[in-house]
């Protein structure tokens, strides 16, 4: 499978700064890992699922 280069869909630039964080879910018991991409040219944010966890320190 060919792997595509990400572009920003408000700018067009291919700089971005990668991040980590974690989404709390409604009750709180859970949470969503996910991988913060932020463009450098224009800030546009998108974030991508990397899956759920029941640990608060992970």
């Amino acid at each position: 499978m060919e792997r595509k280069k990400l572009v920003c869909p408000l700018c067009g630039g291919t700089k971005f700064r990668v991040e980590e964080g974690k989404i709390d879910s409604k009750w709180g018991f859970t949470a969503h890992k996910v991988k913060i991409v932020i463009c450098e040219n224009c800030g546009y944010v998108m974030l991508f699922y990397e899956g759920r966890t029941i640990w608060d320190f992970d």
